[in-house]
């Protein structure tokens, strides 16, 4: 009975710590079910990846616990000749929580994603993954991490075409983010030709399929970004014109894809619209350059300092040719 009761006591004592105990371990063994190795050619069970959600509908607590698990999971199949099948599948269940997920998921899963509280570094940083026996899906490993951490840019994964939330952005926020999705849309066109994928591998087939969602996604993102810039031309400071030109360059440059990759390139359309835009904006950098020369030549003008003889023969300096008339010095 005394047994009984200190445990009651303890229980109630120091809740916070058994709680966060209990998430950490729910989180741990939620992930590893998601996760498993076997089979290593199979995406995440529906039923899996609902049970991740549902730390999202918890409290931060939880949240943070499920974030912390699943970039432990990724950095352990990362390290020693790397795990292939366990690392897709991490990032497979990453993109569909911060694409599904609630706020307060997506939130715990970006901080962990861009440092890791533990360590440091980047989860992402894959671009060396040990290539070994699983080598197409230890390529769409490096791929699928570097396509996430663009997606991670600033507001890249925040798809939002429509008018009213476009037109409250400012010129330099809307032109980061036409920046951004131009940079995932190149990433997805630089993938490995989906010929490459094995017929059988379900796992590399759902990164595709979630790539492709991506591309479009972003195609769509970039198309309003760049109609809705057109409207703003006449505003635009020399400094935004010019990065707007160099971002729609971007998007003409990395447009169409390799013959033999069969990934779509951005709709033709869309890189029409880009193309007429960025010469609509070398004009404007043209004529505010152009302006911003006659002010230095006005202001050089004016600030030429002009030499006045007093009465005495000294020589007094004025700031501008405001005074450039005789001027008398009182003693």
């Amino acid at each position: 009975m005394g047994l009984k009761l200190r445990r009651l006591a303890a229980t109630f004592l120091s809740p916070g710590t058994n709680s966060s105990s209990a998430s950490a371990a729910d989180a741990h063994h939620a992930v590893m079910r998601a996760t498993a190795h076997h089979p290593s050619t199979a995406p995440p069970p529906a039923h899996h990846l609902d049970a991740l959600l549902a730390f999202g509908r918890g409290s931060r607590l939880s949240a943070s616990a499920l974030a912390s698990a699943l970039t432990d999971r990724l950095r352990a199949a990362a390290s020693g000749h790397g795990d292939a099948a366990v690392a897709l599948k991490c990032l497979v269940i990453l993109r569909i929580l911060l694409s599904r997920g609630a706020f307060i998921l997506r939130d715990q899963l970006v901080a962990a994603l861009v440092r890791h509280p533990a360590s440091g570094r980047n989860p992402l940083a894959l671009a060396a993954f040990p290539l070994g026996r699983s080598f197409a899906a230890a390529t769409w490993v490096r791929f699928s991490a570097r396509l996430l951490e663009l997606l991670l840019l600033p507001d890249a994964l925040h798809d939002a075409a429509d008018a009213d939330y476009l037109t409250a952005l400012p010129n330099p926020h809307l032109i980061a983010e036409l920046a951004a999705f131009a940079s995932v849309a190149d990433a997805v066109r630089q993938a490995p030709p989906p010929s490459s994928a094995p017929p059988h591998n379900a796992l590399i087939w759902e990164v595709i399929r979630l790539s492709e969602e991506d591309r479009i996604t972003a195609e769509r993102n970039i198309a309003a970004r760049v109609q809705e810039m057109g409207e703003r031309l006449a505003t635009l400071s020399l400094a935004d014109a010019v990065e707007l030109v160099c971002v729609l360059k971007q998007v003409e440059e990395r447009a169409s894809s390799p013959a033999d990759w069969k990934w779509a390139g951005l709709d033709e359309a869309v890189v029409g619209e880009a193309r007429r835009l960025r010469e609509r904006a070398e004009e404007v950098v043209l004529r505010r350059t152009e302006q911003e020369r006659r002010l230095v030549r006005r202001d050089a003008a004016g600030s030429v300092s002009v030499r006045v003889r007093t009465g005495g023969g000294e020589a007094v300096r004025f700031g501008s040719t405001r005074w450039s008339g005789t001027v008398s010095a009182r003693r």
